[in-house]
């Protein structure tokens, strides 16, 4: 996909003016790539227009105006952007009961590290590989950033609903798997070409 340039943000005044219905448009096109693999593990799959509203959103929230300064945001996102052939996609550790939050989150220590997240399109897996410096030996974060290079027989699967695809999380005490729908396979086969 082509990174985001300072040419693809709107200017502060005309991003407000337009930003309900980009928002709306936004989170329509984000419930399409959602998924939850069990309880506590949510994927959400970017691509350009999810980035750039993210981005946008920063440079909102954050009062950005200096362009120097809208070019880091950019280059933060950008390193989310799914390259050629790859998904890219934010993890979500959702761990909402604040008196069980240190308990699931050693659970998922290591969750970054190996292969534990997967892909499964028929007899096919693909491992995700997560970026680096989001735990350490005694922490982890609740959010990853994970990429999925899967075969060109992997992809003819998920393009052929006939063939089952899954999402799959098994780590410690967690192990979940989760049917991809129709709709995402969709957005993945854009993502992919």
């Amino acid at each position: 996909m082509n990174l985001l340039t300072l040419q693809d943000l709107l200017p502060a005044a005309e991003y407000e003016q337009q930003r309900e219905p980009f928002r709306s448009q936004i989170i329509t096109l984000k419930q399409r790539r959602r998924i939850s693999v069990g309880p506590l593990v949510t994927l959400v799959f970017e691509n350009r227009e999810t980035l750039r509203f993210q981005t946008q959103e920063m440079v909102r929230v954050e009062h950005i105006l200096e362009p120097h300064k809208v070019q880091e945001e950019l280059d933060v996102y950008n390193a989310l952007m799914p390259g050629s052939g790859e998904l890219s996609a934010t993890l979500l550790i959702e761990i909402t009961e604040q008196d069980r939050m240190k308990e699931w989150l050693d659970v998922f220590m290591g969750l970054d590290h190996g292969e534990k997240v997967a892909i499964r399109a028929g007899t096919e897996q693909v491992f995700g590989l997560f970026e680096g410096g989001h735990s350490h030996e005694t922490k982890i974060s609740a959010v990853h950033f994970v990429r999925f290079r899967p075969t060109a027989s992997m992809t003819a699967a998920v393009a052929d609903l006939h063939v089952p695809v899954v999402l799959t999380v098994h780590h410690h005490a967690y192990h979940a798997e989760a049917p991809v729908p129709g709709s995402m396979r969709e957005e993945w086969l854009k993502d992919l070409r």
